[in-house]
């Protein structure tokens, strides 16, 4: 069974760039299609992005897109979610997920295995 952890998070200004991680141990990150998702204080949880585990798919959700990238790198086993161009709304928990089925998916419902979650917190 898949274990991810995320780490990276912190404190920024409006502006500045995170990079977050996903690492993934006791499976290989490649072998799934991995999303992520951030809840900020008394909102539901929000799909940001995610990779497919197959064919090379990104989707991202319309507040991120231009200011987020995901990218892998295998050799790691790492799940990688650039954030540039911080803003205050992007305050929150950062968590990934991932799901073996090789279908696209924004609803946290159809991913199985999650991480712990990383603080991002943006400042004005």
């Amino acid at each position: 069974q898949i274990q991810l952890v995320e780490s990276g998070g912190g404190l920024a200004q409006t502006g500045d760039s995170l990079r977050l991680s996903c690492a993934a141990s006791g499976g290989t990150s490649s072998d799934y299609t991995v999303g992520w998702f951030r809840q900020a204080p008394e909102n539901v949880r929000e799909f940001v992005g995610a990779t497919a585990r197959t064919g090379g798919i990104l989707e991202y959700s319309d507040s991120v897109t231009g200011r987020f990238t995901i990218a892998r790198d295998n050799a790691k086993n790492t799940v990688y979610l650039q954030m540039n161009s911080l803003k205050p709304e992007d305050t929150g928990v950062y968590y990934c997920a991932a799901r073996r089925l090789p279908i696209m998916a924004r609803s946290d419902q159809y991913y199985d295995y999650w991480g712990q979650g990383t603080q991002v917190t943006v400042s004005s």
